[in-house]
């Protein structure tokens, strides 16, 4: 059987690992898997003072999702969820709910109230919404042609605790 396991330091493999579950899921661009990519390597070199922070799920020692997260600096207690990918051939054994549900008791445990996740209005992401409304979160925003023309980024926040 295999054992799930969370890490939460990212260490040098992590970019490349990033960068490779970006591209599998097929959600992200290029241009998108290069910031996900440069977050993790941001926090490699600047640690905790990037604001940025992780949580690595791994099956059997092997990458299989991770989140990115840090506090809205300005904010009293929100915080924002940037990234959250699980490989698309562990998708549909509740690795993302696994996943989210340790990010949020993290983000919880560091005085978080609110977490914030935000995804665009395309049909390529009504999976991502759908996702994101079974797990608590509420749609709490949408800003007009954001990313593109009739690409409008909606907003979703989550109250925790």
């Amino acid at each position: 059987m295999a054992t799930l396991e969370y890490r939460e330091e990212p260490v040098a493999k992590d970019p490349e690992h990033v960068g490779w579950l970006l591209a599998a899921t097929g959600f992200f661009t290029p241009e998108e898997q290069k910031i996900g990519i440069s977050l993790v390597e941001e926090r490699l070199l600047h640690g905790l003072a990037s604001g940025y922070l992780f949580v690595f799920m791994e099956e059997d020692g092997m990458p299989v999702g991770y989140t990115c997260y840090g506090p809205i600096p300005g904010t009293l207690d929100g915080f924002d969820l940037y990234w959250i990918a699980i490989d698309p051939k562990m998708q549909g054994r509740g690795l993302g709910r696994q996943l989210l549900g340790f990010t949020e008791k993290r983000v919880f445990g560091q005085g978080g109230k609110r977490l914030y996740a935000e995804t665009s209005s395309t049909g390529k992401y009504l999976p991502t919404r759908v996702f994101y409304e079974h797990n608590g979160f509420v749609l709490e925003g949408r800003l007009a042609d954001y990313y593109a023309p009739r690409d409008d980024k909606m907003l979703y926040v989550k109250q925790l605790g």
